[in-house]
């Protein structure tokens, strides 16, 4: 392996309790992304255009300046490490995620397609409800639709707050948070991904809000709207009504 290469740590024992075996049996069915995407295709489109525009917006609606050291929990094929890999101030990406055939046959594929720093990235299989990472580590903790897959979404958010330095920061993207009009085709979407064995959860804003303060961090909830022109004015209106979606920026306490 060169220095322009992830390395890949292997773990034979990482899963906690709480690990959600059809859960990861679905993670690492072939079909698994036509079933969460439509296909494979409309993945990658998102993969490669939609979801890097969440580090302009991140750095400019959050004020969010990522640097040293950082976790993605719950990383897939980890186009978050992937992109945050590039940043300057970045010295090292680890991606977790309990599938092991993720990170081991889909992220390499995303780090090439998404031109990463890929010597910055360590791959290992991890259960986000036990980090076996030591106490205040890491400079951020971050995730991309994620905590709403948790068995104790509270468990997570400890410990990330756990391997997190004092006054570091978890940034969660892409959660579902049920608007104040709730769709039944939003339930058939749930029932579908339950019904595949994924662990599915939608909560409130208030709900989201109330974990993070259990867990011991300071909340700021930003309004997501990756649309530009009179378009994105007209989310910023209906956010929260037809649909809710927003970048989850949680500091712990205390000084770094």
């Amino acid at each position: 392996m060169t220095a322009t290469e992830s390395p890949y740590i292997e773990k034979k024992t990482y899963l906690s309790r709480f690990a959600h075996e059809r859960e990861l049996a679905f993670r690492e069915a072939d079909d698994h992304l036509e079933t969460e995407f439509g296909s494979e295709k409309e993945w990658l489109r998102c993969v490669k255009e939609v979801f890097p525009e969440y580090l302009p917006f991140l750095a400019k609606e959050c004020g969010l300046k990522f640097c040293g050291r950082i976790l993605e929990i719950g990383a897939g094929a980890a186009w978050f490490s992937a992109e945050l890999s590039k940043l300057p101030k970045v010295v090292e990406v680890v991606a977790t995620d309990f599938s092991p055939k993720l990170l081991k046959e889909q992220a390499p594929k995303v780090f090439k397609l998404l031109n990463a720093r890929a010597g910055k990235i360590t791959r290992m299989p991890a259960d986000f409800h036990r980090l076996d990472f030591p106490d205040d580590h890491f400079d951020f903790v971050v995730c991309s639709a994620v905590l709403h897959h948790a068995v104790n979404m509270r468990v997570v958010l400890r410990e990330a707050r756990r391997v997190l330095k004092p006054g570091g920061q978890f940034v969660a993207i892409r959660e579902p948070v049920w608007p104040l009009i709730k769709l039944k085709s939003r339930s058939k979407t749930q029932t579908k991904l339950v019904n595949a064995g994924v662990n599915e959860h939608f909560y409130t804003l208030a709900e989201y809000r109330d974990s993070f303060s259990q867990a011991g961090f300071e909340l700021k909830a930003q309004r997501v709207s990756l649309a530009r022109g009179f378009k994105y004015y007209f989310d910023q209106v209906i956010n929260g009504l037809t649909h809710a979606r927003y970048a989850f920026v949680a500091t712990k306490k205390g000084k770094a």
